[in-house]
Parts: C-alpha cells; structure tokens; sequence
C-alpha cells in the first residue's frame, strides 16, 4: 500500500523555509467531509490562507460562492461553472475518486488556457475499494452470505450441503473492466491467492501488472467470457452509461460472478437482475447502484443472490486525515512545481 503522510508531515525542515519565503496562496474549501481533520489542515497549509465554507452547498451543487473567485486552489468540490469562469485558480484538488462533473471539454479547455490543473483523491479511495472487493470475493467463495442468513432465520446446520458448496479461490479467473488504481490495488492484493487476472480498459499504457486488452480488442470480449469473477471499476461517463447490458452479461461465463464498485450508472439494472434470476450469474455484489440511495422497493432488494452495500467500498476511519494528507502532499508538489499526484488535467 502506498502510504498518505499525515497532515503534520509537510510544515517542517526545509519544506517550511522554502513556503515561508513564498507569496500566500487562498485555498478554498468545501469538503464538509474534511471536518474531523480540520486542525490538520489548518496546521499543515501554514501561512497559506484557508476559506472553510461551513455550508457545503456553497459552490458546489448549491449556490455559486463568490469566494471562490479570489481563490488560488479548490479543495472539495467547486461548483464547475466556477471552476471554469474563476480567472485565479490554478488548481482544483477533488476530495472524491471520480470526477465526471468535471470530465467536460469547457471544463478542460479553461483550465488548459491558464496553466491550470485538475487532481484527484484516487489514492485514498484504492486501498479501501480493494479491500472490500477482496472481502466480497472471500464471502462468496466461503458462501457467509448465505450462511449468516440461516442464522437469522431457520438456524438449521446444512453443514454437507455448505462444504460442498464452498471454493477455494485459487485457480479462479478474474477480468477487472476498468483499470485505474483500484484495479492495481487489486491485482497486489490477488497475488497471493494465485488467481489468474485480465485487464481490459479503454486504451493499454503498457506498464499494466497483468495481461490487459483494450476495450474494443476481441481479446476483451474473450477474457469476460471465460472469467469466473467479473470486478467493474469503470468511471461514470456518456462512455460508460449501461456498458453491462443484457448482451454481455449473456456472453459472461455460466456461474460467474460480478462485483461492481465503479458507478451504479455503468450497469443495466434491469438486465442484471434477469441474469440472476435466469442462474446465468451466480452471485452479484454491488457497492453502487443507481440510483443513490436505492429505493427501498427497488427490484434488486429483494433478487436472490444479489447483496447490496450502501456506497461503503472507499470508507474508512481515518479518511478524513489521509484525504489531507494527500492535498497537502499535493501542495508540496505545486508549491515546489513538481509533478502532482493523482493529476486529470
């Protein structure tokens, strides 16, 4: 795992001579979720000024913050209207994985036009989500869903029918469909238990851990189909909308299971549910759905089979301190002009 230092590492040594000697950069803040770690981030900006926006609706969602244009860096999620018209930003710093809101060519093109850039908060979020699909991977191959269930209810002891029916992991294929840094958390995390792993994404850098296929490869659609654990990491875009429809879940392998902590929008619910009600699907485990929060008389409460997390995979308890870390290790870097992490645009 790639450690996020803590907020208390970056205002020190020769880092706090080389910031005391510097011009004062505003940093805007909307991360409401940055409240139990606000100390940290006050201490480690140093000189630098902070605007907290106690109403987080503030130049996000809500309404425009005229605060926002006198700023130098964003830290949260700034309204994008905003983040394009505000003729100081230099830097957008997203506390979240995903930035479809901001994935747009104005967007792109505004930022580009004053040198500006536009990072994320992926290497916080990794170590979670991989865990977490490690986790779901672990209960269905042991069957405790299932298990835990009896306990609620009937409390008998089919203990023959669960040993039969429990897996070893060993052995069994995985494709990963998106290939960002959850999918390479993934892969470190998988190594020990021997399975063998396929990538397949929209374009193959080269430097990937595992064999990986582009999208439109037919090497891809031969990977899904003979993968006994089907993981989709895909982001949210026009790109991505329903890419698991009634058509490749009908080319998945008979028996197969899928696992989805990317975005609820790049699923055919619909179509999920059919293929696990038919048995072609096996199993389905989804940390996102669409909507969110699911309707609690929504169809795929009640599909057998099918278990439901509530958009928990990237949580963990001291995420608030390690989303500063990792700004501020940014800060360092934009201070310094060094290369920034997690860095879109």
């Amino acid at each position: 795992m790639r450690p996020i230092p803590g907020a208390g590492d970056f205002y020190s040594g020769e880092f706090a001579l080389y910031v005391a000697s510097m011009e004062p950069l505003t940093i805007y803040c909307n991360a409401g979720t940055l409240a139990p770690a606000r100390a940290l981030l006050e201490a480690g900006v140093g000189q630098h000024r902070l605007v907290m926006v106690e109403d987080v609706g503030l130049g996000g969602r809500g309404q425009p913050d005229p605060r926002l244009l006198d700023a130098d860096v964003a830290l949260g999620q700034p309204a994008v209207g905003q983040v394009i018209a505000s003729p100081r930003l230099r830097w957008v710093h997203l506390t979240t994985a995903g930035y479809t809101p901001y994935d747009r060519d104005d967007v792109r093109a505004a930022l580009l036009a004053r040198g500006a850039a536009l990072t994320k908060s992926s290497l916080v979020y990794d170590e979670p989500c991989a865990e977490q699909l490690l986790t779901y991977l672990c209960v269905e191959a042991r069957q405790l869903p299932a298990m835990l269930s009896i306990q609620q209810t009937t409390r008998a002891w089919p203990q023959l029918e669960f040993r039969r029916r429990s897996r070893l992991l060993r052995g069994q294929s995985v494709a990963l469909v998106g290939f960002g840094s959850i999918a390479r958390r993934l892969c470190e995390l998988l190594a020990p238990l021997q399975m063998p792993v396929v990538a397949i994404r929209r374009t193959v850098a080269g430097d990937e851990p595992v064999p990986t296929f582009a999208g439109d490869d037919p090497a891809a659609a031969r990977a899904l189909g003979q993968a006994d654990h089907v993981v989709d990491v895909l982001p949210g875009s026009p790109s991505t909308e329903r890419f698991f429809d009634e058509a490749r879940f009908a080319a998945m392998k008979p028996g197969a299971v899928f696992y989805n902590v990317g975005r609820g929008s790049t699923v055919d619910q619909e179509a999920l549910r059919a293929a696990l009600l038919s048995g072609r699907l096996r199993a389905a485990y989804l940390d996102v759905t669409a909507p969110e929060p699911l309707p609690p008389d929504h169809p795929l409460w009640t599909v057998p089979r099918c278990y439901i997390t509530p958009h928990t995979a990237g949580g963990h308890e001291d995420e608030p301190q390690r989303l500063v870390g990792h700004f501020l290790e940014n800060l360092r870097r934009f201070t310094a002009r060094q290369a920034l992490l997690d860095r879109v645009i």
